[in-house]
Order: structure tokens, then C-alpha cells, then sequence
């Protein structure tokens, strides 16, 4: 009976407080935010002993699977499984999605719930805290990870520690859970000395779990186990059947289990953790200058002081300001008073409301091949720069209102047009007339760059018919 614990990796949720970096389509999880991996892959990297750890389980957004997928890829972590949720439905849900699969794994199986959005830096006490969890949780226990507060922090919810257990004296009883309290609240918890931040990774039994939602959230569990029922494999993904997923209610796991067992349990560490939930988290855990200020990419600074200040792109210059942050993606720029970090939701909320993209994706647009970013568009044409990984290939494909023009400038490029094939190398040209059928692959070794220009009466992503896809979005 293989004993390792098997991790759940929670890859939901929009990130809108970290706009505008953080989109829909390509939220903060996916982000080299403090280090040159995004916020998943150090995730998945926590727990990659496999010693431990078992290939872990990813629960995620529909949208998102080819990101992830990539992205694993990239960190040499093969999951046992990719886990689709066609709707979005809060934790609850996905935990017990979750624990069904682990449970078809290994009917003892321990299970660690861990969001792929925080950040971990003394990774030696991490691991401390998950053997006295799972210790915890091997006797039965719903085991929590608390955090000791460093400041009324009134964006992190808190749980009330009561006695030890006699089995275990550095492992306490819940008393409470609190979401989210206000300043005074935060302060009062301080004062009081029993009150830790609540991280949101949970180590339990998978079993255990199963049987509490079914005594305290039985829709959750009944629409959880419908939806894998009838769920499917696409590719190397498990899609969930989004009619079935659809009756879960929107609710959170402390909100459904946690708050209302008895079994609860919290395991208090000190793992220099922090949940990036805003820019001013990340400028309290970045490395300061002499001014207290926080920077990244193409950044100058001439008497600011306390400040976050990130560029994509742009040269970006901060002169005369305090307090605040300001971040430059190409496309959007944020300044913001870093007190109201908070509240950048208002700002995503009104763009939305008028209709903009900006919320939902970036100019430089993901898929399961590559990538693409549009580099200059008019009256009827569009100049965009195109990257192919290495073996991967579009599908194929015909445009019903345009015609393209691909220039390759990096690699090499195999083209199909109609029913001709070729090679088309370094500063060499293809064109593709309206209504051909045609197809793009890099069957090299290194990306390759091309440049793709555009012309017609339409040019949206929308005019694109699919003959054969290799990604199943045909």
C-alpha cells in the first residue's frame, strides 16, 4: 500500500487584486512573481520528493489546462492527474473532488490541500509541519497550517487554538475561525495571544473528509462524486461533467467542513509564508533598497522611498512619490496609493463594465503551442509575433476573411499550405491566401519566431475553422 502523501493543487480563482498582471485567462498562479518560477511551479516543487510525496493532483479551470500543463512540463513534474472544473465553485467543491481521487488511489490515503498562489521560503520548517500534520491526521484529525501573525493583517482569515492533544502538545484543538476581521477585530486577536493566521493548507485524512461533507455539506459531495461519474478524459486532462458540477454550491471548504467539525486541528509554523493577495503583500516580502523600495525590470527611482514598482516592459520612472505602487504591463498601467491595495477590484469591476479586455487577457496570448502578441494593428490588417515550442504545431486550419503572411526570423518553420509542404528556414517567407487550408509546425529543437501578418475585411480569433487539432479544440 503506497503511504505517500498525496498533494491536492488548488489552481483557481482569478487573482483580480494583482491586476494588471493577474488576468482571467492568465491569473497570479501562473506569475514568476518573486523568483523565475510562477507561483504554481514553486507549488509543485514543495512537494516533489517523491519519497514523501506522490505525483500530486491538480484541480484547475477549465481554461487553463494548457498553461499548466506547459508549465509542469517546463519543472519536469508529471501529475497523476489534471482535473477540470467547467464551473467555478469555491474550494468545497474541488477538495472533494480531490479526495474522491486520491480515495480511488489509496482508500487510507493523506491528503495535502495546498492553494498554488503562496509563497513558502523556509521550506525546512514547512516540511516539519507537514510530518506533525500528517501525524494528526494519521490519528483521525483535520489538520490546518496556522501562521503566527506578524500584524493585525485584516485580508487573512484567523483560527482560535484551544487545548493541545495529549498525543501531541505542539498540535492544538480549533476553538474558531474567523474570516477576514476588521482592524480593531485584528488587533483584539493579537493582544490575546491564541489566534493564527489561517493559511488555507489543509492535511487530512481523505476519508475523513469524504465523511464530514457528507454529514455537513452533502450537495457538495453528491455533485462532486456525479461529476466524476460522468466526467471524461480529454487528452491528459479529466474533464468533470459540468451539468453534474454545476449543482455543487459556491462554498468554501472552512466554510463547509472546517467551521463545523469537531475534528479540526491546527498545527501551528513559522515557514516565512505569505499569501500574495495584493501588490502590498509582495512589497513586504520583496528585497528593499536603501529607500524601501521594491523593484522589478526596467525601473528608475529618484527620491521615492516605500514604494512597488514593476515594469514588463517600458522603461518605467518614479520621481517625488512615497507609499505607493505602480506597475507597467505594455498595455496597462496601474499607480495606485499602496495603503488601497486592497480595492483594485473597484478598478477591474468598471473595466469590466465598459467592455474592456484588459481584465481578462494579456497582449501576449497563451496556448497550448506557444504563444502569440499582437505587435501593431490597423484598418484591416494585424502584425503579430508568433513562438512555436519546440515539436509542438497549430492546428489545421482555413480563414474564411483574411490571408497571412508568415516571415520566420528564429528557427525553422514546417509549413503546410493546401497540398503542398515545405521547409521554410531563417528570413524566408510563406503566404497564405484566403480559404487556404494550412497548417504551422517547428519541428526543431528551439522555439521559433516568426512574424505573422495579417489583411482582411475580419480578423478575430473567431475566423478560424478547424480540420485537425492536436489539442482537441476542433
Amino acid at each position: 500500500m503506497d503511504k505517500r502523501i498525496i498533494p491536492i493543487l488548488l489552481s483557481g480563482g482569478a487573482g483580480v487584486r494583482l491586476w494588471p498582471m493577474s488576468r482571467e485567462l492568465y491569473p497570479k498562479q501562473f506569475l514568476t512573481l518573486c523568483s523565475d518560477k510562477s507561483l504554481l511551479q514553486e507549488t509543485a516543487l514543495r512537494v516533489a520528493d517523491r519519497e514523501r510525496f506522490a505525483a500530486p493532483i491538480v484541480v484547475c479551470n477549465h481554461e487553463h489546462r494548457f498553461i499548466i500543463a506547459e508549465q509542469m512540463r517546463q519543472i519536469a513534474v508529471q501529475p497523476d492527474a489534471v482535473i477540470l472544473e467547467p464551473h467555478a465553485r469555491n474550494t468545497a467543491a474541488a477538495c472533494a473532488v480531490g479526495a474522491l481521487r486520491a480515495l480511488a488511489v489509496s482508500p487510507d490515503a493523506l491528503i495535502l490541500v495546498l492553494p498554488a498562489d503562496h509563497i513558502i521560503r523556509n521550506l525546512p520548517a514547512f516540511a516539519q509541519a507537514v510530518g506533525r500534520a500528517a501525524e494528526a491526521a494519521s490519528a483521525g484529525y483535520l489538520a490546518t497550517f496556522g501562521i503566527a501573525p506578524t500584524g493585525p493583517e485584516t485580508g487573512y482569515g484567523y483560527i482560535r487554538r484551544g487545548s493541545p492533544l495529549r498525543s501531541q502538545p505542539d498540535v492544538h484543538h480549533v476553538v474558531s475561525f474567523t474570516e477576514k476581521p476588521e482592524r480593531a477585530v485584528a488587533e483584539r486577536y493579537l493582544a490575546e495571544g491564541s489566534y493564527s493566521w489561517n493559511s488555507g493548507m489543509l492535511l487530512l485524512p481523505a476519508s475523513t473528509l469524504i465523511d464530514e461533507l457528507a454529514r455537513y455539506a452533502p450537495t457538495v459531495l453528491d455533485a462532486a462524486r456525479a461529476s466524476l461519474e460522468r466526467g471524461r478524459t480529454d487528452l491528459d486532462f479529466f474533464r468533470l461533467d459540468a451539468d453534474a458540477f454545476a449543482q455543487a454550491p459556491s462554498i468554501s471548504i472552512d466554510h463547509a467542513v472546517m467551521e463545523q467539525t469537531d475534528k479540526a486541528v491546527e498545527v501551528p509554523c513559522d515557514i516565512d509564508w505569505a499569501d500574495v493577495g495584493n501588490w502590498a503583500s509582495l512589497w513586504q516580502v520583496g528585497t528593499k533598497d536603501g529607500n524601501g523600495n521594491v523593484t522589478r525590470g526596467d525601473v528608475i527611482t529618484s527620491d521615492a522611498s516605500d514604494c512597488y514598482i514593476r515594469s514588463e516592459g517600458p522603461l518605467t520612472a518614479v520621481l517625488g512619490l512615497d507609499n505607493v505602487v505602480v506597475v507597467n504591463t505594455g498595455d496597462a498601467v496601474l499607480v495606485a496609493a499602496r495603503d488601497r491595495a486592497q480595492n483594485i477590484k473597484e478598478v477591474v469591476d468598471h473595466l469590466h463594465r465598459a467592455g474592456r479586455t484588459e481584465p481578462t487577457t494579456h497582449r501576449l496570448v497563451h496556448r497550448p503551442w506557444g504563444s502569440f502578441q499582437s505587435i501593431h494593428a490597423g484598418n484591416r490588417f494585424q502584425v503579430k509575433c508568433l513562438i512555436v515550442n519546440p515539436g509542438a504545431r497549430l492546428s489545421l486550419q482555413k480563414h474564411y476573411h483574411r490571408a497571412e503572411h508568415w516571415i520566420v526570423v528564429q528557427g525553422t518553420a514546417l509549413v503546410r499550405r493546401d497540398d503542398e509542404e515545405r521547409i521554410v528556414y531563417e528570413n524566408e517567407s510563406v503566404y497564405l491566401p484566403m480559404g487556404a487550408v494550412h497548417r504551422l509546425e517547428n519541428p526543431g529543437k528551439m522555439p521559433l519566431h516568426l512574424i505573422e501578418v495579417q489583411s482582411g475585411s475580419y480578423l478575430g480569433e473567431d475566423d478560424i475553422v478547424r480540420m485537425e487539432d492536436t489539442y482537441g479544440r476542433n
